[in-house]
């Protein structure tokens, strides 16, 4: 990567994990719920972490995968895979849209990490990052995977974090009627323009 491809790389890794913090769909839904019946701070603080770290598997996960192709495969063909992939998976989200489910709140550390894990798996929170660890220079590809994961979660962390709090705080969940926008569908164009993006560039 040159230094200016190098540095927009970076920017958008950490939008794009600010981008998942938006989503009440990613934990922080749940953590204001959380904190809301149990009438305190602490508990969203709490559920954050749990949630977080499911969040982080479920990309590294990913990530891994992608860090092994790109060693292993040829590129031509690893660029191929993930353009297709992101174009399918984000094809797969705008059809089958659905608001997340659950079915009682008291939730312990363990089952708030499996929540974070699989909606972030539901949501193809790793693909998007497949481009950018596909692109790293293969002198050090962990590395760089490392680092990459590392961003995106700084972005999604201090974005969940902040909108947790501040809906707790402040704002209250009775917004999400009338004001949300639906993240899921522009995160599922998101993910198909990606695709296309990635399969020509």
């Amino acid at each position: 990567m040159d230094p200016v491809s190098g540095h927009f790389a970076w920017t958008a890794l950490f939008l794009l994990g600010c981008y998942h913090g938006l989503n009440p769909g990613m934990g922080w839904l749940f953590a204001v719920a959380l904190g809301m019946q149990e009438r305190r701070t602490a508990a969203v603080l709490l559920a954050i972490v749990p949630l977080a770290l499911g969040h982080i598997a479920s990309v590294a996960v990913i990530v891994l995968l992608a860090v092994v192709a790109a060693v292993e495969l040829p590129h031509a063909l690893v660029h191929g895979v993930a353009a297709g992939v992101l174009f399918a998976f984000g094809a797969y989200r705008l059809i089958r849209i659905r608001h997340p489910r659950w079915v009682g709140m008291r939730v312990g550390f363990w089952g708030l990490c499996l929540w974070g894990f699989l909606m972030s798996s539901a949501h193809g929170a790793g693909l998007m990052l497949v481009p950018f660890v596909t692109a790293a220079p293969l002198g050090a590809p962990y590395a760089a995977g490392a680092a990459m994961l590392g961003v995106h979660t700084a972005g999604y962390l201090i974005t969940m974090t902040a909108v947790a709090l501040v809906v707790y705080a402040k704002v209250g969940v009775s917004f999400l009627r009338t004001a949300w926008l639906n993240v899921d569908v522009i995160w599922a164009i998101a993910l198909i323009v990606t695709g296309i993006i990635t399969l020509f560039v």
